[in-house]
């Protein structure tokens, strides 16, 4: 099984009508073999699937969407948003066209039926003005309907195409055989105008509704847009010639000139120039660009001009990551959409079974008129219920939401986050690179005896170890390869050893010394503890014999630190600050960020368990961190939140990503969930009371008390706008500041 290979595919799904048949979609996927998990948005009309491509592939996938009466588009780059876009045009194109026909044939329609039923052939104009609406511009909800009984499922148009069918051909019998009910002493009514209009309201509400969707997706078409489509590539001749994007591939030398969007991600190899990072890290001040730094794709070149090397090309680059896990996140179901999941799986066919339920009471309670009251009842039922607007509540707000997130430099991974996020009420963030900038910088040594000659053997220890601390120490004496360091071992949150020139050589904190039974001479002590005292971190060097030297280092506090803990404190919410450092430095940061619970000397390891100790309190913990020594505390709290400078371990590992690794950010982030589930909250409670109200309405419940029946057509515009009034309630978030 060595060829297993799990993929996470998003495909743009066709043909859906209404939130049943995502529903449907979702269950044809389901049943697939070596499908893990599928999640169909009706509002992004989108289906991401996990599969092993072992047991399924997309074709396969295809075919059990096809065979459920829908479809699937794989036989290209299906999860393009060019492509997507695409076809939301063409399917808006569509429908306005036969929303405009539909009016302008129901219109007159309508005028005759109101006022003008009794000139000459009225009923046969009305007739003749009708069957276009019906079976030409209205045909997709027959053909649709067709399909799903074919399949023995159900979906909206079932009950468009049942109510506005029953409604025709009622009404042409009443044309072909009036003496029916004049030999009863009853009028023979025609209800063309009625289905003819029922089917025009529904249409304008699909094409509103098709609209307001498409306006959830504009965050991604903008992070599609910055990327170019062409670059200027410099050939091995030392040439430069213009290629299209999909040709670049690593290593290639790129030239940029002013005012150009960097391509991919790379590294800068000639010139320098101020780059503009501000749609990647939300910070308004250009970067300047030397030799050997990165530059990312989709970042705006500034006055000058510079070459770079390729190192992350097509699906790998920073913003093409941003772009699938913005979409993924879209299409993300809430845990809440669970529930609106079951409602909508078995809503259509008790809709029918109310519907027939209320023609069989008309005709039980009122013999005298209770079949035509009864049909119009049972017509207006099955016109008025809307599963459509419960479809649409959860996904148009979650869309909306890591929308408008990433906007703001805030990348939401899934739908889940989102839930977790409004219920935290407790932060634990890691102090290096996360409220502390991440580069500390030595800011003194001192010798034993002045006798610097180790300092080549001091350099080329800590080359080999990863922490921050050993890259400042790195570079303040700068790269040194002469010295060739043998069983290297670094013991996480203490300290490294290696073996040279006959010797085991020692870097760490001073408990590493104690543990290792290094002396240290008192006036290296009392030197170390003064910075300690100053809340510097210190790195002693040693041989076996002794301590050689100390380091004291410091690593700056962020400056929207302290007003990120201030935000999220006045919320209500408790901050944790976790380092490695000794108490009296914790001590100090913790005290200018103004943070009172703090755990000073803590390992990676116990981090993870902290954050557990909290949780078991009963608290709901989010954990910020950025280093590989934070993955596992960003996987056990409830919500991780990653610095987006930080390693690529601890961005998988967290639920949400802070690009621009500003700190008020978090508060933003949490903000924005609870207005996200609010709206959640507001369209469903709208769409459940909708459907309350108005399938009882139109059965006639109100018959017996005032004589009020529901016009179908009334019907027929308030389905639509239940639908419409939900994307419109979600796009609100987007006036989010």
């Amino acid at each position: 099984m060595a060829n297993n290979k799990i993929i996470k595919q998003t495909f743009p799904a066709l043909d859906m009508g209404c939130a049943g048949c995502a529903i449907n979609i979702e269950k044809a996927l389901s049943k697939q073999a070596g499908v893990l998990q599928a999640a169909v948005n009706f509002a992004a009309a989108t289906a991401t699937v996990e599969y092993d491509s072992s047991l399924t592939s997309p074709e396969l996938l295809r075919k059990a969407v096809q065979d459920a009466g829908y479809d699937l588009l794989t036989d290209s780059r299906s999860d393009s948003i060019d492509e997507i876009e695409q076809l939301h045009e063409t399917k808006y194109k569509k429908l306005k066209n036969r929303t405009i026909w539909a009016f302008a044939l129901s219109i007159p329609l309508f005028i005759i039926g109101m006022f003008f039923m009794n000139i000459p052939y009225a009923n046969e104009i009305s007739w003749l003005l009708a069957t276009p609406v019906m079976f030409w511009l209205g045909r997709d909800f027959f053909s649709d309907a067709w399909k799903q009984l074919m399949h023995r499922s159900a979906n909206m148009n079932t009950l468009v195409a049942l109510s506005t069918g029953i409604a025709y051909l009622f009404s042409v019998s009443n044309v072909l055989f009036p003496q029916f009910w004049y030999l009863r002493d009853i009028p023979p009514h025609v209800y063309f105008e009625a289905a003819s209009i029922i089917i025009a309201f529904i249409l304008l509400g699909r094409l509103l509704e098709e609209k307001a969707k498409g306006n959830t997706s504009t965050v991604i078409k903008k992070l599609i847009g910055l990327q170019p489509k062409t670059v200027t590539i410099v050939n091995e001749a030392g040439v430069q010639e213009e290629i299209a994007i999909e040709r670049i591939t690593v290593n290639d030398i790129l030239f940029v000139k002013p005012g150009e969007k960097i391509a991919v991600d790379g590294l800068v190899t000639e010139g320098s120039s101020y780059v503009d990072e501000s749609m990647l890290t939300g910070e308004p001040v250009a970067v300047l660009k030397g030799k050997d730094n990165k530059v990312f794709a989709g970042t705006i070149n500034q006055k000058g001009s510079f070459c770079f090397r390729a190192e992350k090309v097509g699906v790998d680059t920073i913003l093409a990551q941003i772009i699938k896990t913005v979409q993924e996140a879209q299409g993300s179901k809430a845990p809440v959409q669970k529930l609106v999941d079951k409602i909508a799986g078995v809503f259509v066919p008790a809709i029918i079974g109310i519907a027939v339920l209320s023609f069989i009471l008309w005709q039980l309670f009122d013999p005298e008129s209770g079949f035509v009251h009864g049909l119009l009842a049972m017509v207006t039922v099955l016109i008025i219920a809307c599963p459509c607007a419960l479809g649409l509540a959860t996904p148009t707000a979650i869309m909306v939401g890591v929308g408008k997130g990433a906007e703001k430099g805030i990348l939401i991974k899934d739908a889940e986050s989102i839930e977790i996020a409004k219920k935290v009420n407790c932060v634990a963030l890691d102090k290096t690179g996360t409220i502390t900038e991440g580069k500390p910088d030595v800011t003194d040594i001192v010798w034993l005896n002045e006798d610097d000659s180790k300092k080549g053997l001091f350099s080329a220890l800590e080359k080999h170890s990863e922490h921050p601390l050993a890259e400042a120490v790195v570079r303040y004496f700068g790269n040194n390869n002469s010295i060739t360091i043998e069983n290297f071992e670094s013991i996480t949150g203490k300290g490294i050893k290696g073996f040279a020139n006959g010797e085991t050589w020692f870097s760490g904190s001073m408990k590493w010394m104690s543990e290792n039974n290094i002396p240290i001479a008192g006036s290296l002590e009392s030197q170390a503890k003064e910075w300690i005292k100053g809340a510097k971190s210190v790195i002693c060097f040693a041989n076996e014999k002794q301590v050689l030297a100390v380091a004291a280092i410091t690593d700056k506090i962020k400056e929207t630190s302290p007003e990120a803990i201030r935000q999220l404190q006045s919320s209500g919410i408790e901050a944790y600050m976790l380092t490695g450092d000794d108490e009296a430095t914790a001590n100090e940061i913790a005290a200018n960020c103004g943070i009172t619970h703090y755990r000073a000397e803590i390992l990676p390891q116990e981090k993870a368990l902290f954050i557990k100790q909290l949780q078991e309190t009963g608290k709901t913990v989010a954990m910020v961190g950025d280093g590989i020594n934070d993955s596992a505390a960003l996987a056990q709290a409830d919500l991780g939140i990653a610095m987006g400078k930080g390693s690529d371990i601890a961005i998988a590992a967290a639920k949400m990503t802070i690009i621009s690794s500003d700190l008020t950010k978090i508060s933003e982030a949490i903000r924005l969930s609870k207005l996200t589930i609010r709206t959640i909250r507001q369209n469903l409670f709208w769409a459940f009371i909708y459907n309350l109200i108005a399938i009882p309405v139109a059965a006639g419940v109100l018959y017996p008390i005032n004589g009020f029946l529901l016009n179908p057509m009334i019907g027929g515009a308030a389905m639509a706008l239940s639908s419409v009034s939900v994307v419109l309630n979600s796009l609100r978030l987007k006036k989010m500041r």
